[in-house]
């Protein structure tokens, strides 16, 4: 089987999409009988030549770029021929990958990463949410199967009229975050003791992440935590018990961070699935965070604290509430859900039956493609 994925989502930096298909490449390329090729735009490639580049203008300083014109990458799809391609973004990538499908005679799947009708929603007004919708339930009714990281995101889609949609959770590397790469020297470097409860928060400083809640959260905590923030676009603040990391960390660094840590804190309340919540919690964090969105599906009782309430006294409660629990015994069980349930091995492996499945329903109505291939 062969498998193309093809996506603008993917920056040179980080980023979740990116972490998910090098994950996927990693994996893929181990199972017999199985290659992967990546489509991606210039300028971000892997040093592997399953990765392809092509051209697309940059767009802002976000470091993605938004390919304009889908001639090359359609002619580079009918020339690689998979079996199969995935499209990982709603835009002008995927359409693309639908009529490279029509050409090879092939299924298509969608993989939905973002909620367009909300982001869209919250930048542009209400109003505009209704376009979004019907933009996406357009798109997204022409692929074969459509998958969604999370049950709420796949309720929003069968909610949009959108057939065909599965379940797919992302993962998490549990090697790489684990708590035995805790920084020893995080705390020294931020200047705080031992007794000073350390918060963290990792990702884009973006609208929906809801930064300036957690600042306030942190304000109204007091010195007795400490709350770091890491990921591009994070605020300067003269806070004195609020540390800014204003960019992205490698992952073997952002490990060390995260294990140094007493509590993952997320005051988003849109989010799709929530790979940085999986990273704290396989590296032993007990989560803070809004009952909204993905994170109930990964934070289940027992594993952190979550508050319905998107506000400053919602998260200062459950974070009061989550260290007069046993904070500890909630970091071990996060770690176990980690492992149990969200290991890119175990999830990577449903993808690939997904796949399987997908293919051969696809060959057993389609005889002409059975004939062509063989």
């Amino acid at each position: 089987m062969h498998l193309a994925d093809v996506t603008m989502f993917y920056a040179p930096t980080s980023g979740g999409v990116r972490t998910y298909l090098d994950s996927k490449h990693h994996y893929l390329t181990r199972q017999a009988g199985v290659r992967h090729s990546v489509l991606v735009p210039a300028g971000t490639c892997m040093p592997d030549a399953d990765f392809h580049c092509l051209p697309a203008p940059p767009l802002g300083a976000s470091g993605y770029r938004f390919p304009l014109r889908g001639g090359h990458w359609l002619h580079m799809l009918r020339r690689l021929q998979p079996d199969l391609i995935e499209a990982g973004d709603p835009y002008r990538l995927a359409w693309v990958a639908l009529a490279a499908g029509q050409r090879l005679d092939v299924p298509v799947i969608g993989f939905y990463h973002s909620d367009v009708p909300r982001l869209v929603a919250r930048r542009l007004g209400p109003s505009a949410r209704t376009l979004a919708e019907h933009y996406i339930r357009r798109l997204y009714r022409q692929f074969d199967a459509v998958c969604a990281p999370s049950r709420v995101m796949a309720r929003q889609l069968e909610g949009l009229g959108i057939p065909r949609t599965l379940v797919q959770p992302l993962g998490v590397d549990v090697q790489r975050f684990h708590p035995r790469h805790a920084d020893p020297k995080l705390r020294m470097r931020l200047g705080i003791g031992r007794d000073t409860r350390l918060l963290v928060f990792a990702g884009r400083a973006a609208r929906e992440k809801n930064i300036d809640l957690l600042l306030a959260t942190a304000q109204a905590l007091g010195n007795r935590y400490h709350l770091l923030l890491i990921g591009p676009g994070m605020p300067h603040t003269t806070a004195r018990n609020v540390t800014t990391v204003p960019h992205y960390l490698p992952a073997p660094q952002l490990a060390g961070h995260l294990a140094a840590c007493d509590a993952l804190i997320h005051a988003g309340d849109q989010e799709t699935f929530g790979l940085v919540v999986l990273e704290a919690m396989a590296s032993g964090l007990p989560v803070i965070g809004t009952h909204h969105g993905a994170l109930p599906e990964l934070v289940v009782p027992g594993t952190g604290v979550l508050t319905p309430d998107v506000t400053r006294d919602g998260l200062v409660d459950a974070t009061r509430t989550l260290f007069v629990l046993d904070a500890g015994l909630m970091g071990r069980r996060a770690r176990r859900r980690a492992e149990e349930h969200f290991a890119w091995e175990s999830t990577l492996q449903r993808q690939l039956d997904h796949y399987r499945h997908l293919l051969g329903d696809y060959r057993a109505h389609n005889p002409a493609v059975n004939r062509a291939q063989h």
